[in-house]
């Protein structure tokens, strides 16, 4: 029996942040010069991570993903995939990473376990790749790509978030690139969320301006059968699927089953969320799992999160939070969260 919250939303999908360090420094995520770090005492262990992650699955919970900030940062991370990977229960195992230092991990993260992989590519052009992350990393990502392919990972997916007078006229090459790697890509509409300090509404690529630039490059789209996944996946006609996450233009909160603990262990129901549940201070205290696990049912019952379709319905949106007080609250950070 599935645990469900007030909306009858199933608890499936946990996002995993293993760091809230990365080595990018992107537009839409960390535009700023300067960040609160967590403290490394806080970050939960190895052995932490396997003990709560248990739990969840004794739960219900099906489908794990390791993010960040850049989770390719986590030294020994394999060494956590081999852990998670053997847990019983666990039905599909997944990693977001920026790509740069994935050259060198590809094939020890298969060995270790992990299933799929996620490849953040956001241009194939130099100067806008330094324009949007601050780095001269391109090479590397592309080199990344390549290399979870000659390692095995066939489910390849690379992800691009699409931002108007940016890199919104790449989307048709970036579709063909991934073909050419028999990739997916998903292309993501520019997120309000923590962090998102530069947002704007015109800096939005809408679903439906995403779409007419791939038709008039690539042909027909047509809409595939939906499921729980934030990803809306189209066809071409020479077969070639894509996807396209609409959560600030057509949220999907209704059947959204996806929750997410930091790399400090604090539980959000959200990826809008301002608060969260503290699961470190449980870990730490000598709680049973039993006990966990009744204040993770608890918490999940009474969810009532519908982040995307609140944020949708405001008039005269803005950034979800300020400068300062994400400098005061880190937890409301993307990087700190995971995606």
């Amino acid at each position: 029996m599935p645990l469900l919250d007030a909306f009858a939303r199933p608890l499936e999908n946990l996002r995993l942040s293993v760091t809230d360090r990365c080595n990018l420094r992107c537009q839409y995520c960390m535009p700023e010069k300067e960040y609160s770090w967590l403290p490394q005492p806080s970050v939960l262990t190895f052995e932490e991570i396997e003990r709560v992650l248990g739990i969840f699955l004794r739960l219900g919970v099906k489908k794990v993903r390791l993010t960040g900030g850049e989770p390719l940062l986590r030294r020994d991370l394999e060494v956590l995939v081999a852990m998670v990977a053997r847990q019983t229960g666990l039905r599909e195992l997944a990693m977001t990473t920026n790509g740069v230092l994935l050259a060198d991990k590809a094939e020890l993260l298969r060995k270790a376990g992990l299933q799929r992989l996620t490849v953040s590519l956001d241009t194939l052009d130099a100067a806008t790749f330094r324009l949007l992350a601050r780095r001269d990393d391109l090479d590397k990502v592309i080199g990344g790509i390549d290399a979870a392919r000659a390692a095995g990972f066939v489910d390849l997916k690379l992800d691009t978030v699409a931002i108007a007078g940016v890199n919104d006229h790449e989307v048709p090459a970036l579709l063909a690139f991934a073909k050419e790697r028999s990739a997916e890509i998903r292309f993501i509409e520019y997120m309000d969320v923590g962090g998102a300090t530069q947002w704007k509404p015109e800096s939005v690529v809408s679903r439906a301006q995403l779409l007419a630039s791939i038709e008039r490059v690539h042909g027909t789209v047509t809409p595939m059968p939906r499921d729980s996944a934030p990803a809306e996946r189209f066809s071409l006609p020479d077969g070639t699927v894509f996807g396209v996450i609409a959560s600030v233009t057509q949220p999907f909160c209704a059947t959204c089953d996806r929750s997410r603990l930091t790399a400090d262990g604090m539980w959000l129901k959200c990826l809008y969320a301002t608060t969260g549940t503290d699961l470190r201070g449980l870990l730490r205290t000598g709680v049973s799992d039993a006990e966990i696990a009744g204040v993770i049912t608890t918490e999940w019952h009474a969810r009532r999160d519908r982040g995307a379709e609140v944020r949708a319905g405001i008039v005269d949106r803005k950034p979800l939070v300020e400068r300062d007080e994400l400098r005061a609250t880190p937890h409301l950070e993307m990087h700190t969260r995971g995606g």
